[in-house]
């Protein structure tokens, strides 16, 4: 995803990345979709049986944890489609690593869940659901976005508007009983989906006038499907807010006095938000947050590596707000600022995996035990920054990447309830270690030997390297 654009926690997404659909067809569908056949509401491809269990759930762990670990959320293009064989090396990687996997209700792949009231359409996020069970994952459902008769579209029509202003629209105060209804909904069609994220970014949820976050509307609306999913089961495990954690110029209006350092200032409003949401939320089993190393005006202060101190600081606000009871998961994470068209192609892969590893260090490191890494795979072509493999367009498809070999490593050496052991490292580098393994990352564009809990460690530019204790 792009970071921000023309309101605080509000991002330049490509209309690409949200549609279920290419985007040389963009223009067709927006107009098919709202011209229904025969003059009334088009319901084809729909229907009203959408809490039936789908396909063969997979039985889940009998004890669940609120916290899943380190894995990945699933965007607009993802390894469920393409060459069966490209398809099947990517699903059967990920059986052995058996990382979680996001996935939200609509858009990144998903189409509208229910484009009419009471009929469903969840043919395109059966099939990411399907992927996640092959694939041996946690699933995870993020639950956004919401449908058009929910936000002001009329009702009944069929219709659905995906440009980026409709995307961004929550659904309005009188439909959130009909949102918690559609999540009670999702939740039973997938019963062995535990964990859900409730709604992305607190979009639509910016109040113009006050220039301040709407968090009364958004806490309602998650109160709501908070009880909704608990009416379905009690033990389904239910987080949020999912805030953007904007950092600016300490210098800059709405800097908050703390959090603060190097690396800039948080935005007070979102602070204020959380701790509304934090306040006068009916429940949660985890607390989730979104956010860049980098400012809003995408400066890495003082410098790349440095600046990740910033997940740590939030991490730790975090975790003083909610008494350190609710496990703390990173929903997005970014350290490369992207152009003005969201491409990240400035930056070496070596240098990209560096910093994105000190990151996570850093998260670790702020009380982080879960995060999902945003992967921004290709529809084709052989370049892919900072994916986890090549696209699955082609037989010859599906191939690793070095963020793939970070993600799965970090996943399996640091999984919810590691006890961290304390280690010296010189400044030159990052380390994360238990009493049985070591993360080193060199924060150099150089090759360097560095003293690492005790030993001396050869490093290439901006290696990443595994050792044993």
């Amino acid at each position: 995803m792009a970071r921000h654009g023309w309101a605080p926690g509000v991002r330049r997404w490509r209309l690409a990345a949200l549609l279920g659909v290419p985007a040389a067809v963009v223009a067709l569908l927006v107009t098919l979709a709202g011209t229904p056949s025969g003059g009334g509401a088009n319901t084809e491809g729909t229907s009203p049986g959408g809490a039936g269990a789908h396909g063969t759930p997979v039985t889940p762990p009998q004890r669940l944890r609120p916290d899943v670990g380190w894995g990945f959320t699933h965007t607009q293009f993802s390894a469920g489609e393409g060459s069966p064989r490209a398809v099947a090396r990517v699903e059967n990687r990920l059986k052995g690593a058996r990382l979680p996997q996001n996935q939200h209700i609509m858009g990144w792949g998903a189409d509208n869940p229910e484009p009419v009231r009471g009929r469903y359409d969840f043919a395109a996020l059966d099939r990411r659901v399907d992927f996640m069970r092959a694939s041996g994952a946690t699933p995870v459902i993020t639950l956004c976005c919401a449908p058009d008769w929910m936000k002001g579209g009329e009702a009944g029509a069929g219709r659905t508007d995906w440009s980026q202003a409709a995307l961004e629209t929550a659904p309005e105060p009188e439909h959130y009983d009909d949102f918690a209804a559609l999540a009670a909904t999702v939740a039973k069609r997938y019963p062995d989906v535990r964990h859900f994220i409730v709604w992305n970014e607190f979009k639509g949820f910016w109040d113009d006038a006050g220039h301040r976050w709407d968090h009364e509307g958004y806490t309602r609306m998650y109160n709501r499907v908070y009880r909704a999913l608990k009416e379905v089961d009690e033990d389904l495990m239910v987080g949020g807010p999912y805030l953007v954690m904007d950092s600016l110029d300490p210098r800059q209006e709405y800097a908050s006095a703390a959090p603060k350092g190097p690396w800039g200032a948080l935005d007070q409003r979102v602070l204020d938000a959380f701790a509304y949401w934090n306040r006068h939320k009916a429940g949660a089993d985890f607390v989730v947050v979104d956010g860049s190393s980098y400012t809003r005006d995408d400066e890495l202060l003082p410098d790349e590596f440095a600046a990740t101190a910033k997940f740590t600081a939030v991490g730790e606000w975090v975790r003083r707000q909610t008494g350190g009871e609710l496990p703390l998961w990173w929903a997005e994470y970014y350290v490369e600022p992207a152009d003005g068209d969201d491409q990240r192609h400035g930056w070496s892969e070596a240098r990209r995996t560096a910093v994105q590893a000190a990151g996570m260090i850093a998260m670790v490191e702020g009380g982080a035990s879960s995060g999902f890494y945003w992967n921004p795979e290709a529809e084709r072509g052989p370049e892919c920054p900072g994916c986890l493999w090549t696209p699955t367009d082609t037989a010859a498809g599906g191939g690793k990447l070095p963020m793939y070999d970070l993600l799965s490593r970090f996943a399996a050496a640091f999984p919810p309830g590691t006890a961290y052991a304390a280690i010296t490292a010189d400044p030159e580098v990052r380390a994360l270690a238990t009493d049985r393994t070591v993360l080193v990352v060199n924060t150099r564009d150089r090759a360097l030997s560095a003293t690492v809990d005790g030993r001396t460690v050869d490093l290439q530019a901006y290696e990443v390297k595994w050792l044993t204790r």
